[in-house]
């Protein structure tokens, strides 16, 4: 695993809707995102457990905040570094949603009201779903961009 201070490790699940690529996008559950939109939806990713790959926490990551266990077919994408200094390594898989799928993920708890004592349950991502890759480009955080951008380059030169 490489050595850094902040890694996350994510997964993009991208498909092809009448021949059009679309990507699978999560937005943050909790009370500061509830009424955030635009640049603040993101791959499924999270902090990878000591001595864990990172393939494996991608994917670790991914079935706990989509409630979909993604297949195999895994293709790297170039890793970014988010505003705050975390380095992203992801990859990309071809797939879509479950027959019937409803989403569900888990949960994380936070003082709210802030002050209050009070601690409420709150899902770690409250909505997800694929969005054509100019709309994703306006709901992902910017410093996520070049993911589906290398996605985009991936396949195109797969097709030629």
């Amino acid at each position: 695993m490489p050595s850094a201070k902040r890694l996350s490790a994510g997964l993009l699940m991208y498909r092809y809707n009448n021949g059009k690529l679309e990507v699978f996008l999560a937005h943050p559950g909790g009370p500061y995102f509830f009424k955030k939109d635009e640049k603040h939806w993101s791959i499924p990713k999270g902090e990878p457990e000591e001595e864990e790959e990172l393939l494996q926490a991608a994917i670790r990551e991914f079935t706990e905040e989509t409630g979909i266990t993604p297949n195999k077919n895994f293709i790297e994408l170039s890793p970014i570094t988010q505003k705050g200094g975390k380095e992203v390594y992801a990859w990309a898989f071809e797939g879509t949603l479950p027959e019937g799928y409803v989403h569900s993920c888990n949960t994380f708890k936070v003082e709210w009201p802030p002050h209050t004592g009070k601690y409420v349950d709150f899902p770690e991502v409250d909505e997800a779903g694929f969005f054509d890759v100019e709309t994703a480009k306006q709901k992902i955080k910017e410093t996520q961009i070049p993911l589906l951008e290398k996605l985009e380059e991936i396949l195109s030169s797969k097709s030629e």
